[in-house]
């Protein structure tokens, strides 16, 4: 009894040592999960967003070597009823309003400054779009009906065989994926803890195999979507998103600080949500949107390519929301109307028009409670029509 007992001791010592070499040895990964698992936790959420580099691998890049692109300052603006109520309930944390190319309204709320570099989300799709534009202009990519496969090899055998560029730009792939962010073991979670582990998002992308619909058939938002836009970029020119989003956007636009994308640990950056940037930036590329792709007089994305991708395209259903490449408009758009979204309450919103550019960021844990979206849309058209 006592040889078991210095066995079974023996047994558990070695355990626990195993134990907490694996945990050294992992210690990254580790922490990295635990904080994809308390991400947006309603005591963290708010410093979680203003703080990603923090908690993921990243991929650094420069704000430019040339000066600061001025936001002027145009006259204050009386903001419309209801506006404090929707920032408390919307959580929201940062707000800046440009007509006519002029600042009109700035604020930060919750704890943030105009300092804090902010996770975009799914706002990092419509930055994605407009360096497409670039390279398919520089002749990189021949045709939107290409087939993604033309240029991401890998994919053959797999979800996306028979995708074209057209189909994902639009989010009409027809492969099966789960968005569901409340559901553990959704695909877009799973992704998360591939993203979390340093594991591969192309391996991940690679090894999605079915599909529900024809491609082209029907739109469905899947974000994997534009980690294939993202491939087809990369598989077209030879190099990767951090450095050609440097080389044909960033260097011109005259940003305040430097941007980071996330990255899995295969230094692939997390194109379809993990751009970060102060508001004001966020605000500067709004801006240039506005202009037709034009900024500090040189042409940074084709204005024609803009136009194209602001307007609906996607096979979206009657009634519903609606989708460009890579941009949406609401269901029930008015002229020149369209935004950027991403999940907990981050936005660039457009009113050609109106010569109004409003963009938010947020840490609304509540953004999918029915109404919450159109609240948000409801009070951008109010601001806009408040600057007539």
């Amino acid at each position: 009894m006592r040889t078991f007992g210095w066995l079974l001791g023996r047994f558990l010592l070695l355990v626990i040592l195993v134990a907490a070499a694996l945990a050294v040895w992992k210690r990254e990964e580790i922490t990295r999960l635990m904080a994809v698992n308390s991400l947006f936790a309603e005591d963290r959420i708010v410093a979680n967003f203003s703080n990603m580099g923090g908690l993921f691998h990243t991929l650094p890049m420069r704000r430019g070597a040339g000066p600061t692109a001025p936001l002027p300052q145009g006259a204050p603006m009386q903001m419309p009823d209801g506006f404090e109520r929707w920032l408390e309930d919307r959580a929201v944390t940062s707000l800046i309003v440009m007509k006519d190319g002029k600042l009109r309204h700035e604020s930060y709320h919750m704890g943030t400054g105009p300092d804090d570099r902010r996770i975009s989300w799914s706002v990092a799709k419509s930055f994605l779009a407009a360096l497409f534009g670039i390279v398919q202009q520089e002749g990189a990519i021949a045709s939107l009906d290409d087939k993604v496969v033309k240029y991401v090899p890998g994919l053959r055998g797999g979800a996306y065989e028979r995708a074209t560029i057209r189909n994902v730009l639009q989010m009409a792939s027809g492969i099966t994926f789960d968005e569901d962010y409340l559901d553990f073991w959704s695909d877009i979670n799973r992704m998360g803890r591939v993203l979390a582990l340093g594991q591969s998002m192309d391996g991940f992308t690679e090894a999605l195999q079915e599909t529900e619909a024809a491609p082209g058939e029907r739109w469905q938002y899947v974000s994997i979507d534009t980690h294939v836009i993202g491939m087809v970029i990369r598989g077209a020119t030879g190099r990767s998103i951090p450095d050609l989003m440097q080389e044909k956007l960033f260097d011109h636009m005259g940003f305040e600080a430097d941007p980071y994308y996330v990255a899995d640990g295969y230094q692939t950056a997390f194109v379809l949500g993990g751009l970060n940037l102060t508001t004001r930036d966020y605000a500067r590329f709004g801006q240039m949107v506005m202009q037709d792709g034009r900024w500090q007089g040189r042409q940074v994305v084709p204005g024609d390519w803009l136009a194209a991708s602001t307007v609906p395209s996607a096979p979206t259903k009657s009634g519903e929301r609606q989708y460009g490449y890579q941009w949406w408009m609401p269901p029930d758009a008015r002229e020149g109307e369209f935004y950027a979204r991403g999940i907990y309450g981050q936005y660039i919103y457009f009113s050609r028009p109106d010569g109004v550019v409003i963009t938010t960021n947020g840490a609304d844990r509540g953004f999918r409670e029915p109404g919450a979206h159109e609240s948000n849309i409801e009070m951008f058209r109010k601001i806009t029509e408040a600057l007539r």
